[in-house]
């Protein structure tokens, strides 16, 4: 599958040879290197060459190839909350995997991808964890994934044992935790990481939270949070209480992002899930 775009070039561009106007784009080198092997880079139906200088008023072709492997499965239960020709958002629900692993090849969000969009490979941008539900975005070119990886915004919500009052701002360092090749920890010899927090209600000793990241460490969240006394509910790597929720209550409910080529500011929200709501509401028994 294709994505086309052209470039009207202005009286700023003229000269610039074609390698400079797509950099001023936004294009990678890579980029335009890819499009110089597949033959995506034209002007007036002739080849153009990254060298080549382009002139005002000159009409700029780009034809931008992808290709995909995934077996594709339509019956994932992952609703698309926003689409467009270059981005994808889907409401990942709990227990669905993002990726593909070694003995895990369907059952994924790669998979429902993959139904959808066949001839595309699958380029999530923000990547929850398996038990993590919420927003998950997906670019469908080289492109869309270099222009929007960085700089999306993105808001969890998080439901913690314990009373918070008030916001504030986390500022410790992670890093993984000896003898484990997935547990992390706060630790001095870790790389920096920054989570800020505000309380949204409070009901049955916990609290639900609005968190954002500055730093996107793994498992920054679910660390900071148990490091400080207030660990996730559902949590048991980093000792939440399990016994009214079955997977870390974590929620990625908000994402902004400007969409590529026209720099329109997109956000796409999705609802707190149930069993995350329950904790606040009711008694649960999972048992």
């Amino acid at each position: 599958m294709s994505r086309e775009l052209f470039i009207t070039v202005g009286e700023s561009d003229d000269g610039r040879t074609a390698l400079d106007l797509l950099r001023s784009r936004g294009f990678s080198r890579r980029m335009v290197t890819k499009l110089k092997q597949t033959g995506g880079l034209t002007r007036g139906g002739e080849i153009l060459r990254s060298i080549d200088r382009v002139c005002a008023g000159d009409s700029v072709r780009i034809v931008m190839e992808d290709s995909a492997d995934i077996p594709p499965d339509p019956d994932i239960p992952a609703p698309v909350l926003y689409e467009d020709e270059d981005i994808i958002v889907f409401d990942k629900p709990p227990f669905l995997p993002v990726h593909q692993s070694i003995g895990h090849y369907r059952g994924t969000l790669a998979n429902l991808f993959a139904a959808l969009h066949p001839d595309l490979p699958f380029r999530p941008i923000n990547r929850l964890d398996k038990n993590t539900s919420g927003l998950c975005v997906c670019t469908k070119n080289r492109f869309a994934a270099s222009s929007v990886s960085g700089n999306i915004s993105k808001v969890y919500f998080a439901v913690v044992d314990g009373d918070i009052e008030r916001g504030g701002v986390i500022d410790l360092p992670i890093g993984r935790e000896d003898g484990s090749i997935i547990k992390r920890c706060v630790s001095p010899e870790g790389k920096r990481a920054v989570t800020r927090y505000e309380p949204i209600t409070r009901a049955n000793g916990r609290t639900l939270l609005r968190i954002t990241l500055e730093t996107g460490r793994t498992h920054q969240i679910r660390v900071h949070f148990s490091h400080i006394g207030y660990p996730l509910c559902g949590d048991d790597m980093y000792g939440g209480d399990c016994s009214q929720i079955n997977r870390q209550a974590l929620h990625c409910g908000e994402v902004s992002f400007a969409r590529p080529f026209t720099g329109e500011i997109i956000t796409v929200s999705s609802e707190l899930p149930d069993d995350m709501r329950a904790l606040l509401t009711e008694r649960l028994n999972f048992a």
